[in-house]
């Protein structure tokens, strides 16, 4: 083989290897954060998305879900997930820890599992927020009489007018049972035989006429700001969110409220696993938690977060004592046992 030959093949694998190199880099793909939209993802973006890619020194993308986990065990099982980090439900987290779909968190980073509340952390899952699913009405419009429960927001007679329900399984059930007068602490043991959850189903039956149903967090809130319904179970941070931006009148009804924690995980696999662990410590890193119950109302896991919120936000939280001691704790590990039954029979009673 001639010198010169050999020195063309060298400089073509050079070249190809470059080339290939120059490939890897440009399909790098930036850290991505996948939250539940509306105007508390916008909190999120100003209080911690944009200040964590200054401190990156790069992009960092989000995106939007209204959850659904069939969605995260799909992208994991495709191979190289194109989210890093998303925001998830209790029971989403539950059963994608069990599954192997997310990423071990590193707990020395996240400041140790006893610096969160309790039932907030996990191997895989880190809580971030503690949110209510609760009735809001228009304080502009029901001027005369306010509902103050479920069984009030079933009463057609007494207050006129759509109703607005989360279109799950989750949430929809509990309410049915409270407005037909089961106890609060009586809703799962209820819920745990056939003969209580058939109460539920003919309880919705009832208000079956009056129900529109919404699946993103914004509609309830467009819905009762046009009149299209005259109450609506919501997402707490939303109803105080709205009211800080827009001035509106929203009022929230606390009493059976159902709370949870959300939490952030790593999609197993993800190519930015360790910048997305960086971003849920620095996400939840006290002096940075703090300052989101100024901007949306939802409840902090992390203890010294939630001691450094000033009382005039502390108030409209979740986690407020006066609001927990009305409200009903989500049962994680019920749904994780009967979701699958009861949302497939739940989307089957909707589609009637």
């Amino acid at each position: 083989m001639s010198n010169t030959f050999t020195r063309l093949c060298k400089t073509l694998t050079i070249g190809s290897a470059a080339v290939l190199l120059a490939g890897t880099v440009a399909q790098a793909r930036d850290l991505t954060i996948v939250s539940f939209g509306g105007n508390f993802q916008d909190a999120q973006r100003e209080l911690f998305f944009q200040p964590f890619a200054e401190k990156l020194g790069k992009p960092v993308l989000d995106e939007a879900w209204e959850g659904g986990y069939g969605v995260l065990q799909s992208k994991v099982k495709a191979g190289q997930p194109n989210w890093d980090v998303v925001q998830v439900e209790a029971e989403e987290l539950a059963l994608g820890c069990a599954d192997g779909i997310f990423e071990k968190l590193d707990w020395e980073k996240l400041g140790g599992e006893d610096s969160y509340i309790p039932g907030s952390t996990s191997e895989c899952g880190a809580g971030h927020i503690v949110w209510s699913v609760a009735i809001a009405y228009d304080g502009n419009k029901l001027t005369d009489a306010q509902p103050q429960s479920w069984a009030d927001f079933w009463d057609v007679e007494k207050f006129p007018g759509k109703r607005g329900l989360r279109k799950t399984a989750k949430y929809a059930l509990e309410a049915a049972l409270m407005a037909d007068g089961v106890p609060q602490d009586q809703v799962y043991e209820t819920l745990s035989t056939p003969e209580g959850v058939d109460r539920a189903f003919a309880k919705l039956d009832e208000l079956r006429p009056n129900l529109i149903w919404w699946e993103a967090g914004a509609q309830p809130l467009s819905m009762l700001q046009t009149g299209d319904v005259v109450m609506s179970s919501v997402y707490n941070g939303r109803i105080t969110g709205l009211n800080r931006t827009e001035g509106t009148n929203m009022k929230l009804v606390w009493n059976e409220s159902i709370y949870a924690v959300d939490s952030f995980v790593i999609l197993a696999g993800a190519e930015n696993k360790d910048s997305a662990q960086d971003f849920i410590a620095f996400a939840n890193a006290p002096e940075n938690l703090s300052k989101l119950p100024a901007k949306i109302a939802y409840g902090l896991p992390v203890k010294a977060a939630a001691e450094m919120v000033p009382a005039e936000f502390a108030a409209d939280l979740p986690t407020n004592p006066d609001n927990l001691a009305v409200s009903l704790n989500l049962d994680v590990d019920y749904w994780v046992d009967n979701s699958e039954e009861l949302t497939e029979r739940f989307n089957a009673w909707v589609a009637q």
